[in-house]
């Protein structure tokens, strides 16, 4: 099965389409430029194989307790400083997947680190 991608709101299709528009206007950094490519990278993958290798997608479960839904961590990045994780959620139809975040990796895991993310809503009634 092929997921369709959705975008949480407003953060994440906001985020996304500043870096389309920055694209199409030829006006964007070297790190916007970075982080389009990886990120249109990780969706595509996403939407064939939620659970690709190179995803290395895996829940957090105290996004998933403080959202009550089943949160998804995925790498965009991975061994540079910082690297940036995608966060989604399944839904909210069967054959869909949410980007509800994009976030550096939390240094430490054990301090409550996934406290400090914050997530997009997903965007329930639009067909």
């Amino acid at each position: 099965m092929r997921y369709k991608i959705r975008l949480g709101v407003p953060e994440m299709e906001n985020l996304w389409n500043a870096l389309c528009s920055r694209k199409a206007s030829e006006t964007w950094t070297k790190e916007e430029s970075q982080l389009y490519k990886k990120w249109g990278k990780a969706m595509y993958y996403l939407s064939i194989n939620p659970l690709h290798n190179s995803l290395h997608s895996h829940e957090i479960k105290p996004l998933s307790e403080r959202y009550g839904l089943k949160v998804w961590q995925s790498y965009l990045e991975n061994k540079t400083s910082r690297a940036r994780r995608m966060y989604w959620v399944y839904g909210p139809r069967k054959d869909e997947i949410t980007i509800i975040g994009l976030e550096p990796h939390p240094e430490d895991k054990k301090n409550g680190a996934y406290d400090k993310i914050s997530l997009s809503s997903l965007r329930i009634n639009e067909s």
